[in-house]
């Protein structure tokens, strides 16, 4: 199914781990469905993703000064806030 996308496949993985097991279980789900998650829910609560998308920005400039292993996990973040504008969008769109 993945073929030459595997490495994608791969990466979007370790972000929904990071995501559902790691940083976000830990700090934000309160065992809540991802788009019922402050990660989601604040983009609607302002009406309007700029909030995630200064998020996205900030991190991935943070991760050009990190070691590989920290700017590797500041990456995953940026996916994982991509995901959650992406989501607010489709929200909006109903």
């Amino acid at each position: 199914m993945t073929g030459n996308y595997s490495s994608l496949v791969d990466v979007l993985s370790r972000a929904l781990i990071r995501a559902s097991a790691g940083k976000g279980k830990e700090r934000h789900a309160d065992d809540n469905a991802f788009n019922k998650q402050p990660i989601v829910t604040e983009l609607h609560a302002m009406k309007h993703p700029g909030g995630a998308v200064f998020q996205i920005r900030k991190k991935a400039l943070e991760a050009l000064r990190l070691d590989l292993d920290r700017a590797q996990n500041e990456m995953l973040d940026v996916i994982v806030y991509a995901a959650a504008v992406w989501i607010y969008l489709e929200e909006t769109r109903k």
